[in-house]
């Protein structure tokens, strides 16, 4: 599930899409305990002008450092809610690139409701007046 992320005109965004993650987090008990699999989408806005014109690593977001520390935070964090793990996105997001104008949707693959194969899934935005 990927719902699209409207910039505003003018603005670049890096964005990444289907980061699968091992997590341990949801209202059941076997949620925390056993872990499931949770998607990811994360979108960055910055200026990519620099990264674009000259070739610049510098002047992009690096996403292979998101998506290790992403990782990362998936196999340390236990919490009941998508609000909470979606939370943790963004500060980990902010603080590789900074107060920045960012979006994650996390999704559950599989959600444990009797009779639904639907997907379940939170957005979230942080952005500050001003930018994209």
């Amino acid at each position: 599930m990927s719902i699209p992320f409207h910039l505003a005109p003018g603005c670049d965004a890096v964005h990444v899409s289907g980061l699968r993650l091992w997590a341990h987090a949801g209202v059941l008990e076997i949620e925390r305990v056993a872990g499931q699999w949770l998607s990811l989408d994360f979108s960055i806005c910055l200026n990519l002008n620099a990264a674009a014109q000259n070739d610049n690593l510098c002047a992009t977001a690096d996403y292979s450092l998101a998506i290790q520390q992403l990782q990362q935070l998936a196999s340390e964090l236990h919490c009941f809610t998508l609000e909470h793990f979606s939370e943790q996105v963004l500060d980990r997001l902010e603080s590789l690139y900074g107060p920045v104008p960012m979006r994650v949707l996390l999704c559950k693959c599989a959600a444990p409701v009797p009779g639904f194969d639907g997907v379940v899934a939170v957005e979230r935005r942080r952005s500050w007046p001003g930018n994209c």
